[in-house]
């Protein structure tokens, strides 16, 4: 049976708790258990420079969509410049990674199947725990593999 939210506005959570996550904020739109765990939506929003490690899912397929601001994705080998509008899959085991390149930015972020991702956001790692055995712990327990550094400036100029 699932759960039916009802109407989540804009800037809002589901469950009225944004989460802080390294560079941002994490709204909840569509939980996994509306979902019976079939997928999990996330609207998130930027204030700062950066993004995640590259990583890949071990179980999970991940789906980007540009709301607002400039974005540097990799998937797989190659690189993608996405602007408001843009949308781009990172299947499951393929390694992936983005950067927001303008503050503000806005993601939409589905995940597929949900999982814990709810819980993995509600850790609430700040930006300076990046590079911390904590950080990498929360990783390996969501089946999530980093195997290189986040997308750094350089990477910019493509």
């Amino acid at each position: 049976m699932h759960n039916i939210p009802g109407k989540i506005a804009n800037g809002a959570d589901r469950y009225k708790d944004a989460v802080h996550f390294l560079n941002g904020r994490f709204d909840c739109k569509v939980s996994a258990a509306d979902t019976s765990g079939a997928m999990c939506i996330f609207d998130t929003f930027r204030d700062k420079i950066g993004g995640p490690p590259l990583h890949y899912h071990e179980l999970q397929d991940e789906w980007f969509m540009v709301l607002q601001g400039d974005f540097l994705f990799q998937v797989g080998e190659e690189r993608y410049r996405l602007a408001p509008g843009d949308s781009i899959f990172g299947p499951r085991m393929v390694p992936h990674a983005f950067r927001n390149l303008t503050i503000p930015a806005r993601l939409l972020i589905v995940y597929s199947p949900a999982l814990k991702m709810e819980a993995f956001f509600r850790a609430g790692l700040g930006p300076d725990s990046a590079a911390s055995a904590e950080f990498e712990a929360l990783h390996k327990e969501h089946n999530i593999i980093n195997v290189g550094p986040p997308l750094s400036a350089e990477h910019e100029d493509m």
